[in-house]
């Protein structure tokens, strides 16, 4: 699509521009709009299916309410790509993803409309009902607060913590349950849809206001029994339609459900709705992927489908014959191979089977393996209850995400020195998802917690070695694995597997100089730059410590007493993973060498390729080289 096809569209600078169209014009927005994201994203990809879905509600909220003083705080921020495309960004948005370029999640540094970082999931009704308070809190009475949330996030157990609290506070708080196949609760027919006529108008709701008012001044009706009136409604309500939903249980007025790709319905219900007092819920029914059949009909493989031909849906793949497998299928198919080994070994993800490649267990031992949602937290209590039982739970969570369930991690398995194995997936820094999804911090968080066993395999061959010493080893306490996202190094990736001692690294180069010490597959980086430097005259040592807790301490005492001059090399954060570790040991023990370490700075790393965020953070093997030379030559 060329601008000149963008009749509408291209007028659209901000939402102020869009609420001075017709609402029977908005129809042609949203077919522009869904166009807009299919052209820029056949060549620039990113994540389409969900926000082909959300394309009508975008539109519909930013014509409705005056954002940006009105706040719509989006959840699982894949979704608002429209969003961002409405809000100021249209001509940005083709730089989706590319470093400089516009963020695939809303983040308030990059707009103004976006009111609230979005990159993990379940968010949204908490961040708004605190919005929400503070704008009465200050008087701001006429400013709207809007929560959405749905792709999956009601799985998240923050999201019904706020949904507790929203009942309990004082707010205007607006959720709209945007419900692509979650199966809330059946739509029924047109009863249902009497009573969301007549539910939204505003004549019922002036009506059911001026009617608590006189209770009110009667002394009838007083607020601490307000709430048993709202329940009471609610059940009247579960009545008729002979339906119940967990909203109105929370004592949440609940409107829905309604079709979310009828836009011009869509408007009339939010108008007559939006200026209700107290908490709110709008359920809208929507399909992931809509107006695109290919996205329709396959809503996995079109969630983040890569390069494709619009017009055939034909997907751009590269033909990766005789390259080196995917870290994530290397775990996925020996965890196959480990459970076919033993009974006792199962699988657990929150919601990435595919990410993760778990889905090669759910074929093989379907009744073996468990998807659990959006759910960090469950993931590790539930592996761990299951390892009470004696069980061997593989979990295996994206390192971003595993983030959520640190304190499981302490209290559900370290503990209890449970028999539960972690595979951390994506970690590092993993690219253009950007800040949100770098699995930076894991190293650092993890390696304070007391009887866990902390590695991060050099390969595939690595990887499938430590799966297997994890699983022969396991009843001496949890073993966590970390691993990259992208490919590994080995085209012949299937070795025969062997048991590894706990924490001991190995010597993979000699050398005087300098030792460099490396964790994890950023060592094949180190192997890179001391190639380039083969025609210096340095000579260097390159160690691969595999384990980060226990440390390799005999290997390390050698290096002290050889080597006056140390470089650290990993994929995480600077601050607390192995250079932090190695000073320690160098500390503890009298050691003065000078140690130079090589990591992800002290700050939040932007969206780009993973090869330019590693120069960025000066990481990659032509900056080690120069490190290096640095160290070594003083130049």
């Amino acid at each position: 699509m060329t601008d000149s096809d963008n009749n509408i569209l291209k007028e659209l600078n901000l939402p102020a521009d869009l609420r001075q169209l017709k609402v029977e014009e908005l129809g042609g927005v949203c077919a522009e709009v869904r166009q807009y994201i299919l052209d820029v994203l056949s060549e620039n990809p990113g994540h389409l299916a969900s926000s082909l879905g959300t394309v009508e509600l975008s539109v519909a909220l930013h014509y409705v309410f005056n954002t940006p003083y009105d706040r719509i705080v989006w959840d699982v921020g894949h979704q608002a790509y429209g969003h961002k495309i409405i809000t100021g960004r249209r001509e940005a948005f083709k730089t989706l993803r590319k470093y400089k370029g516009v963020g695939g999640f809303p983040n308030p540094a990059e707009s103004e409309y976006d009111s609230f970082i979005a990159g993990h999931a379940s968010t949204s009704i908490s961040a708004a009902l605190g919005m929400s308070v503070a704008s009465s809190l200050k008087g701001e009475d006429d400013r709207h607060v809007v929560a959405v949330i749905g792709d999956g996030a009601m799985t998240g157990g923050l999201a019904f913590e706020g949904l507790n609290n929203a009942a309990a506070n004082p707010n205007n708080l607006l959720i709209i349950l945007n419900d692509n196949n979650m199966a809330i609760d059946n739509s029924v027919g047109a009863l249902s849809q009497y009573l969301v006529d007549i539910t939204t108008s505003q004549t019922y709701n002036k009506m059911r206001y001026d009617v608590y008012r006189g209770l009110r001044k009667l002394n009838i009706l007083s607020e601490d029994s307000r709430g048993s009136i709202l329940r009471f409604n609610n059940s009247l309500k579960a009545l008729l339609t002979k339906q119940h939903n967990l909203f109105e249980g929370f004592s949440i007025r609940y409107f829905g459900p309604i079709d979310g790709h009828d836009i011009n319905y869509l408007v009339k219900v939010l108008n007559d709705i939006k200026d209700l007092k107290g908490p709110k819920l709008l359920h809208i029914r929507t399909l992931k992927g809509n107006g695109y059949l290919p996205a329709e009909r396959s809503m996995t493989e079109w969630h983040a489908p890569g390069k494709f031909d619009v017009k055939t849906g034909v997907r751009k793949v590269v033909d990766q014959s005789g390259e080196p497998p995917l870290f994530q299928d290397v775990f996925g198919h020996t965890l196959v191979e480990l459970a076919a080994l033993d009974e006792r070994i199962v699988g657990v993800t929150p919601a990435m089977p595919t990410g993760c490649s778990m889905t090669y267990m759910m074929k093989a031992f379907p009744q073996r393996t468990f998807d659990v949602g959006i759910a960090e937290a469950h993931a590790v209590t539930f592996s761990a209850g299951m390892a009470k039982e004696g069980m061997i739970p593989f979990c295996n969570i994206y390192s971003t995400f595993l983030q959520r369930a640190f304190d499981q991690m302490i209290h559900d398995v370290a503990l209890q020195k449970l028999p539960f194995i972690l595979c951390i997936d994506r970690g590092g820094l993993v690219g253009e998802d950007g800040a949100t999804h770098h699995g930076v911090f894991d190293l650092a968080f993890l390696s304070c917690i007391p009887n866990l066993t902390i590695a991060s395999p050099l390969n595939e061959h690595a990887l499938r070695d430590l799966m297997y010493t994890a699983y022969k080893q396991v009843e001496q306490g949890p073993f966590v694995i970390r691993y990259p996202r992208g490919k590994g190094v080995l085209p012949a990736w299937e070795n025969e597997m062997s048991e590894l001692p706990i924490g001991k690294g190995s010597q993979l180069k000699e050398g005087d100089d300098v030792a460099i010490l490396s964790i994890g597959a950023i060592g094949n980086d180190v192997t890179q730059a001391i190639e380039m430097l083969k025609d210096k005259d340095i000579s260097i040592a390159h160690y691969d410590m595999c384990f980060l807790k226990p440390l390799d301490e005999s290997l390390l005492h050698a290096v002290a007493q050889k080597h006056s001059k140390i470089i650290t090399v990993e994929n995480g954060t600077i601050k607390g993973g192995l250079g932090s570790a190695v000073l320690e040991f160098m500390s503890d023990n009298a050691y003065t060498p000078f140690v130079k370490r090589i990591g992800v700075p002290d700050s939040f790393i932007e969206h780009g390729t993973v090869s330019e965020l590693l120069a960025l953070c000066e990481m990659d093997a032509e900056h080690i080289a120069k490190t290096v030379c640095s160290v070594v030559l003083n130049k």
